[in-house]
């Protein structure tokens, strides 16, 4: 996996990494359930909850990757950059940016 100096380098990589339609849109579900799940933690003023939002984001993504993109997902190598790329990714695809 090449190296990257900053994430404006590394976006791209994360896109091609994410060209598989059913994996973005596994990723999109999983970021979605995160945010639901934070919510969740913040309102039951339970931390429990943030493990079942590391669960349900990584979880979503990992299937795509394993099974629809047949990759490694970027957060073995990059775990900061492959983070922030998935938000990048997800306003991405509210924006339009990126078809879902």
């Amino acid at each position: 996996m090449p190296r990257f100096a900053s994430f404006r380098e590394f976006y791209p990589f994360y896109l091609s990494e994410h060209a598989n339609r059913t994996s973005r849109r596994l990723h999109f579900i999983g970021s979605c359930g995160v945010l639901l799940l934070v919510a969740v933690a913040i309102v039951q003023r339970n931390a429990g909850w943030l493990l079942a939002a590391l669960l349900c984001g990584y979880g979503f993504a990992w299937v795509g990757h394993f099974f629809f993109e047949k990759n490694r997902p970027a957060t073995f190598k990059h775990p900061l950059y492959s983070f922030v790329g998935d938000w990048v990714m997800f306003k991405d695809i509210i924006t339009g940016k990126i078809p879902f």
